[in-house]
């Protein structure tokens, strides 16, 4: 099965799903839709909505009307057809949120709220290394131990991974716009601040980078599109406040695919550092790629279909997709209200863990946003928790079964299966190959001591739910596709925003809503699994990676080891449909996922695996 029909890799799954959508499209929208071609073909200056285009209409959603219910419906849908035209003249900017909010929780959770003063892990400060670098891949505890001891300044960090973002920029594109001036500054009054006793906490002086949907004062704000380049948004985000308070030093702002999809932007493609030759995937494209290479003590990415799986495992990187409703999103660009959430990715899980109690908790603005408690306690008891594991996903892949030749095939016909029989197969031997791993963690798990618990993945059509993110994806960026402005965006194939924004305007109203009841049952299925296990272990590709972006379960993204010499070769080119193509030297990946804002339970014993395997250390050589 490839990756596609599993319906793992955002950017492939989502053009599949809303392709599909066009078949359930309801009528307002098709109708207006089907009346603006209508009108350009005339050459007329109103759109008359007629029975003809109701029949036809009909016919995309597959309702049958009889000519009396057509009759009748003429006055309403063009009532309705006239309303968009009203709402679409207020002009309303990225930023203004729908009036509704998307909850996590089923009816009747109670969260924890209290909070409790963190306990990090206590560092041994050494001796600091005559060249400063050997620190790039150093943990952000290590770094905040030498800082706060004052062996290294928060100025040399700051001037040792601006150096470094410069001189692999050009190999690997992971930089938008450098902070230069703001990083000097803010590390000036950090190094003043600790040399007065006031430190403010692991974070102080720790340089870091941006995802650039995440406004800055004083510099563009991009989200990686093309149109955008020269984009001011005049606040700092929320979660950008909150670094500056815990004394971070934002030194770049980092690539992201256009929109967030993908890791093509209007200056390139982000590079993997383990593969140059490979996409850094996405859309946290620069944020993984930095992090990797050694650029940025961490960084802060976002999610909603994979842009924090996807890219964290393609780089290597430990990236923590928080529950939805623990970050507030103020100042980032919206995709999806109702999925979007920001997170970190970072070299080792506490790391995340630090990120994390710097930027969680309400703000007052973004409405969907908790009073929920994240405690982080590094002497925290993992062995009190019960480990589930999806069984099913663990299982041997069956063996590959090439499409046979139909009857009267041409000459092109043929090149075309043989094409793609050869494709599938490569897949299909990465896929064996990778699996490996997948159950070496196994092992290495029972080898902790870790009882592993058998529990099965709630069974719903997922795929039928994800139309509504690019429903509320077209309603982001409406403007954007009403005045053609979509054609600067980078890429415009049938995947890609511009035809997705599309396609998804003959997503009905109410098909919309029947998938977010769909999602409140698949809430509910997923409440009812983690009654029984605490954590689950599972793949970090296939059906879970889309299904808990919609419920909003938090997810561990854990480097789990790099293939061998043996592996199977990566295709020739980088297509960016296939997230785990592979190929001898390149990390994998494994997943830990808990329920609603359990994710310091979940970083604690990610932590513990992290020890026991110890993968998280490697890095890539970039000279």
């Amino acid at each position: 099965m490839t990756k596609k029909e599993r319906g793992a890799d955002r950017r492939s799954f989502l053009s599949l799903c809303t392709r599909a959508g066009v078949v359930s499209a309801f009528l307002p929208g098709a109708l207006y839709t089907l009346a603006v071609q209508a009108q350009e073909k005339a050459g007329s200056e109103a759109l008359r909505v007629t029975p003809e285009l109701i029949d036809q209409a009909a016919e995309l959603a597959g309702v049958k009307l009889t000519e009396a219910q057509r009759t009748m419906m003429l006055d309403g849908v063009e009532s309705l057809r006239e309303g968009y035209d009203e709402i679409r003249k207020l002009k309303m900017p990225n930023s203004v949120a729908p009036a509704f909010v998307f909850d996590p929780l089923p009816a009747g959770a109670v969260v924890e709220t209290g909070i409790t003063e963190p306990r990090w892990t206590s560092v041994t400060v050494n001796a600091v290394p005559e060249n400063l670098e050997e620190l790039a891949f150093a943990p952000v505890g290590k770094l905040a131990a030498l800082v706060k001891a004052r062996k290294v300044t928060a100025i040399q960090l700051t001037e040792m991974y601006l150096a470094r973002l410069k001189r692999y920029d050009p190999k690997l594109h992971f930089v938008i716009t450098l902070t230069e001036e703001r990083a000097r500054a803010q590390a000036k009054a950090a190094d003043a601040e600790i040399a007065a006793g006031l430190y403010r906490g692991p974070l102080h002086g720790i340089p870091w980078g941006a995802k650039d949907l995440l406004a800055v004062k004083g510099y563009p704000t991009t989200w990686g599109a093309g149109g955008f380049e020269k984009q001011v948004i005049d606040e700092d985000a929320t979660v950008v406040q909150r670094l500056d308070a815990a004394g971070a030093i934002l030194v770049a702002k980092l690539t992201l695919g256009a929109l967030a999809m993908g890791d093509h932007w209007f200056g390139g493609q982000t590079r993997n550092p383990w593969n140059p030759a490979q996409g850094s995937s996405g859309s946290s494209a620069g944020p993984a790629s930095a992090v990797a290479a050694g650029c940025v003590g961490f960084a802060i990415g976002s999610e909603t279909l994979g842009s924090i799986s996807s890219p964290s495992t393609r780089c290597g990187d430990t990236g923590l997709r928080p529950t939805f409703g623990f970050v507030p999103r103020t100042g980032a660009m919206a995709l999806s209200w109702t999925m979007d959430k920001l997170g970190p990715i970072c070299r080792g899980v506490e790391d995340c863990a630090m990120a994390l109690q710097a930027i969680f908790g309400p703000d007052g603005i973004d409405l969907a946003v908790r009073n929920a408690a994240f405690n982080w306690d590094a002497g925290f008891d993992w062995k009190s928790l019960r480990i589930g594991y999806f069984k099913s996903e663990f299982q041997p892949i069956g063996t590959f079964h090439p499409r046979e030749a139909k009857p009267g095939e041409t000459a092109e016909q043929k090149k075309a299966r043989e094409e793609r029989n050869a494709r599938n197969a490569a897949g299909h031997a990465r896929r064996v190959y990778d699996q490996r791993y997948d159950l070496a963690a196994l092992d290495a798990l029972r080898k902790m001591g870790v009882t592993l618990i058998s529990v099965e993945l709630p069974k719903l059509p997922y795929g039928a739910m994800t139309p509504l993110l690019t429903a509320e994806a077209a309603a982001a960026f409406d403007e954007l596709t009403m005045t053609g402005r979509d054609s600067l965006l980078t890429e415009q194939g049938p995947g890609d925003w511009p035809n997705d924004f599309r396609v998804a305007r003959l997503y009905p109203a109410v098909e919309y809503i029947q998938a977010n009841r769909a999602r409140t049952l698949a809430i509910q299925q997923w409440a009812k699994l983690f009654e029984q296990v605490d954590i689950v272990v599972t793949p970090t590709y296939g059906e879970q990676l889309v299904a808990t972006n919609l419920t909003g379960n938090p997810a561990l993204i854990l480097p789990n080891g790099l293939r061998g010499a043996d592996a199977p070769k990566p295709p020739k080119v980088d297509d960016g449909n296939d997230d785990n193509i592979g190929g001898p030297g390149t990390p994998v990946s494994l997943t830990m996922l808990a329920a609603p804002y359990q994710d310091a339970k979940l970083l604690a014993f990610g932590r513990a695996y992290q020890e026991a395997t110890g993968f998280h250390k490697l890095h890539p050589r970039l000279d």
